[in-house]
C-alpha cells in the first residue's frame, strides 16, 4: 500500500493534479457529494442533498476545524474530483460513523474522469494526511459500489453494517476504536 501522495513522476499525464482542498471548494465539494450519493445512477439533485441535514453536514461550514481534504484539477485547471474527511459527533453520525474521533471520507470523481486513477491518487493523498495528522479514517459504502475494492486496496475493513451499505475503517494510528454501529 503506498501510503504517501501521488507525485508528477507516478500521474500519467491524463490524470490531475492534486491539491489541498479550501473554503472556496466547498460548492464543488458539494457537487461531488452528489456524484458519491448518485455513483450508479441519478437517484438525487443538488438540492435535495442540501435539503437533507444527515447529507448535507458532509459540506456545511466547510471547511470546520479538523477538517482536511484535496481536490483534483484538470489540465486547465478545472476540478474533476475530491476526498475530504470531517468528523462527527454521536449524536449527529455520517453514515460510515464509528467514532467521534474518527474522521470519516467523502470521495468522488465526475463522470468524464473516472477510471484514470484520479480517485486512487485523491485517496492516497487523504490517507497520507490522515496519518500526519494521526487519525484514523472510516466510510460507508453502497453494495455494488465497485469503489470498495479501492477501498479494500488501501487496507479498508469491513466493520458494521448499516442498511445496503458497509462501513468500513482504515486504522492508521493503532488505537483501538469503539464501533457504536456495528
Amino acid at each position: 500500500m503506498r501510503t504517501g501522495p501521488a507525485t508528477e513522476t507516478d500521474r500519467p499525464a491524463d490524470r490531475a493534479r492534486l491539491r489541498p482542498a479550501t473554503a472556496a471548494d466547498a460548492g464543488f465539494l458539494a457537487e461531488v457529494l452528489l456524484e458519491a450519493f448518485n455513483w450508479a445512477q441519478p437517484r438525487f439533485t443538488l438540492e435535495e442533498i442540501l435539503r437533507t441535514p444527515s447529507i448535507a453536514h458532509y459540506v456545511t461550514d466547510w471547511p470546520r476545524p479538523g477538517d482536511f481534504g484535496v481536490v483534483a484539477e484538470d489540465g486547465p485547471g478545472r476540478p474533476v474530483g475530491a476526498a475530504w474527511a470531517r468528523t462527527f459527533p454521536a449524536d449527529d453520525p455520517g453514515y460510515g460513523h464509528v467514532d467521534p474521533r474518527v474522521p470519516e471520507l467523502t470521495l468522488g470523481v465526475l463522470p468524464g474522469h473516472r477510471g484514470r486513477g484520479i480517485g486512487g491518487a485523491l485517496l492516497d493523498t487523504l490517507v497520507a494526511q490522515a496519518a500526519r495528522a494521526r487519525v484514523d479514517l472510516s466510510l460507508s459504502v453502497e453494495d455494488g459500489n465497485p469503489a470498495v475494492r479501492l477501498y479494500a486496496a488501501r487496507g479498508f475493513v469491513t466493520v458494521g453494517r448499516e442498511g445496503n451499505s458497509d462501513t468500513m475503517l482504515l486504522r492508521l494510528t493503532g488505537t483501538p476504536t469503539d464501533h457504536p454501529r456495528t
